[in-house]
């Protein structure tokens, strides 16, 4: 440990942690110069923050008395010395950086504060905390967004996997089917050893693998006409991964009705499609402005008939899951008035207009809801997933 002296400009650039204590004591003030994202995971007592690319242009409204004694901390001890350099450059002789940074400072027990986030979380989002869109701000916004996906299938697969890993803090897992085995060509969230499980269950399993501070909640039931509206009510929007078209009526009269957005996709042999209606915009259309009225089974086959490439779900779950996470961060242009296309065999996307129909059965301001009705199924169970 170094003995504790009088600073000046002659004053080593170095300070142990433990002399940091009494030095503040004598009124040094305690610098953290790491990025605010790296902060939110937890920081030295009593240290005020301030980003080492930020010390030229605000150092004076923190510390005005260029006298004052500086203490730099940073994670390792690398950049508090540069910012040492830059303050003492700036006539505040009496800094010095503090050895082996945070991390030392942890590892010798000192008094620390949480940050935001805390460190796990602060370590798991790094990458997020970075991104000025995101930042600590959003991923709290992250943290507090409960999300239903109805379907954990090959479009819930993708899209729930990234949702927990972004860190989405409540996800609903709504889904009354068991794994098969030709489940897991593309439904990459199951297993072979949970054959035979309910989607639901497994679904929970690997997300809480994936990322134990999720809470996530499974619901092994079918979305019907008596339960659709208990199922969303209570979310900030729905992914719909489900696999027939009765489901996604349901789906949109109850996301019209709780004014809550739907994430739309859909895959068919080699191209699949995606879409956003939201009904707190004005503009934006519901999913009858696309499918008035339900198909016919000759015109929606089921993928055991007509076939799937399995990778083709995943392309359009990360998708539904990308505009997920641009609702809850308020980012971006979402997918509203447009459906986006994509074939496989082309490799190209393709983008669709869906203005908002003013004769939809769904959403026409003549529109009149009568209730919920479980439409006569014209597809049979993984149609479209």
């Amino acid at each position: 440990m170094n003995s504790v002296s009088p600073v000046g400009t002659a004053a080593p650039i170095e300070i142990d942690p433990a002399d940091v204590l009494e030095r503040q004591r004598a009124g040094a003030l305690l610098l953290d110069v790491r990025e605010d994202s790296e902060r939110a995971g937890g920081f030295a007592e009593g240290s005020i923050g301030l980003p080492r690319g930020a010390i030229g242009a605000r150092i004076g409204d923190v510390a005005p008395d260029p006298q004052r004694e500086i203490l730099a901390i940073c994670a390792s001890g690398q950049r508090s010395r540069l910012a040492v350099q830059t303050l003492r450059d700036m006539g505040y002789a009496h800094s010095r950086s503090v050895r082996g940074g945070f991390a030392r400072w942890l590892a010798e027990g000192l008094p620390s504060e949480s940050g935001a986030l805390g460190v796990d979380a602060s370590e798991r989002y790094a990458r997020h905390l970075v991104l000025p869109e995101v930042g600590v701000a959003g991923q709290q916004k992250l943290a507090r967004a409960r999300v239903a996906l109805i379907g954990a299938g090959g479009l819930g697969a993708p899209a729930l996997l990234y949702l927990a890993a972004a860190g989405v803090g409540h996800l609903t897992v709504i889904d009354d089917d068991r794994v098969e085995r030709s489940n897991l060509q593309r439904q990459v969230i199951h297993t072979d050893a949970r054959i035979g499980i309910g989607k639901a269950e497994s679904a929970r399993a690997a997300l809480h693998a994936l990322n134990p501070q999720v809470h996530i909640e499974a619901v092994a039931q079918r979305v019907q006409a008596a339960n659709v509206e208990a199922l969303v009510r209570g979310h900030d929007m729905v992914i719909d991964g489900a696999d027939n078209f009765p489901t996604r009526y349901l789906l949109s009269a109850a996301s019209r009705r709780l004014n809550i957005p739907l994430v739309y996709g859909a895959v068919h042999r080699f191209s699949g499609q995606i879409g956003v209606f939201d009904p707190r915009r004005a503009d934006s259309p519901c999913y009858r402005c696309l499918f008035p009225y339900p198909p016919s089974a000759a015109e929606a086959p089921n993928c055991s008939e007509a076939g799937v490439l399995g990778v083709l779900p995943g392309v359009i779950g990360l998708l539904q899951a990308t505009e997920a996470l641009k609702l809850v961060l308020g980012i971006g242009k979402p997918l509203v008035g447009r459906v986006l296309c994509y074939d496989a065999l082309a490799g190209v996307f393709r983008e669709l207009r869906l203005p908002r129909d003013p004769q939809c059965p769904g959403c026409a301001a003549d529109a009149y809801f009568t209730g919920y009705e479980d439409i006569a199924r014209v597809c049979t169970a993984d149609s479209l997933t």
